[in-house]
């Protein structure tokens, strides 16, 4: 019985087959044949592997070099054969993949069929596909490898490990990928309300929502000509926006400064003058007067003079007195 933690992994039929590629043709010939045989059973019960004093073990052996001699050639020189020259569009599926390639070798070796021996078929054009993935990613530039490898859904510890990068660096192109996939499916809600319009009438209405021309352009299948139209189209509509935030922005200045000075009736002049006295007690630092006059609200252009001419407030109030 095997006992070390490699042979509770790899089945006995698979370590044998291990060690006769290591055989010759001349250690198959004659009296070399039974030496060979021993060596062979000897070395997997050193292995963990109980050959030697297990009839069916020992038998499974003669047979695998009967069918090795009967070839000529080790079974895992053809299969290891048949796995280097597989293509990623050979593995897309794995397990279509597997079966052809026991169709195939089955035909030399018919025990490859057998059940028992499946799970090492697939596990192996697995690996084939990730080692084409991870070949592939590693010829990407930038982040192109990574986000490749996070798209065929390969383990994050694969993915760290076979590109060299740390776990913050994968953390972090996953979180772009997510929000890059938000924003395609808001992209795709835009799209569905306007179901059956124009080319134009979609470009503007994505172009309205904040949607950048590059997923313009691959989400709505549009071309270059199409923004270009849908931009000249929107020109004079953006120019009125322009000035409508402008001037709104104007207004919202113009407001915060408060009225100009003949804007002010004599009644509320006193009573500014007198607020902005009472904050001039407090401080003489002009940054300071200003943001206390400004969170008590009074006009700017008081808050000016105060700041530069206060003496000026005597002569205000003697003409707001009459």
């Amino acid at each position: 019985m095997a006992t070390s933690e490699e042979t509770k992994k790899k089945p006995l039929w698979l370590s044998m087959e291990e060690n006769l590629l290591e055989l010759g043709s001349q250690d198959l010939a004659g009296p070399n044949l039974e030496i060979s045989i021993q060596k062979i059973a000897g070395e997997l019960d050193n292995a963990g592997y109980n050959v030697s004093g297990d009839g069916g073990n020992m038998l499974e052996l003669r047979w695998a070099i009967n069918d090795m001699r009967e070839v000529g050639r080790p079974f895992l020189k053809d299969f290891n054969a048949a796995i280097a020259v597989l293509k990623l569009e050979d593995v897309a599926d794995p397990y279509l993949a597997t079966n052809k390639l026991i169709e195939d070798m089955g035909q030399t070796w018919p025990k490859l069929k057998g059940s028992a021996r499946r799970p090492v078929v697939i596990a192996s054009v697995e690996q084939a596909r990730l080692d084409l993935l991870v070949a592939n990613a590693k010829g990407m530039s930038g982040d192109q490898g990574i986000r490749y490898l996070i798209d065929e859904k390969v383990a994050s510890e694969v993915i760290t490990v076979a590109l060299e990068i740390t776990e913050e660096k994968l953390k972090e192109v996953n979180a772009e990928m997510e929000k890059e996939l938000a924003e395609k499916e808001r992209v795709t809600t835009l799209l569905s309300a306007v179901e059956g319009k124009t080319d134009q009438e979609k470009v503007k209405h994505l172009f309205e929502n904040n949607v950048s021309e590059k997923l313009i352009i691959e989400m709505a299948k549009v071309d270059q000509g199409a923004i270009d139209g849908a931009k000249k189209a929107m020109e004079a509509e953006l120019k009125e926006k322009q000035r409508l935030e402008e001037e709104a922005a104007a207004k919202k200045k113009e407001e915060a400064a408060g009225p100009s000075l003949d804007k002010i009736s004599p009644e509320e002049l006193l009573e500014h003058i007198e607020a902005i006295r009472e904050i001039m007690e407090f401080s003489d630092k002009e940054n300071e007067i200003r943001t206390m006059c400004e969170q008590s609200s009074l006009p700017k252009s008081l808050v000016d003079i105060a700041v530069s001419d206060p003496d000026k407030f005597d002569e205000l109030e003697k003409q707001a007195e009459g």
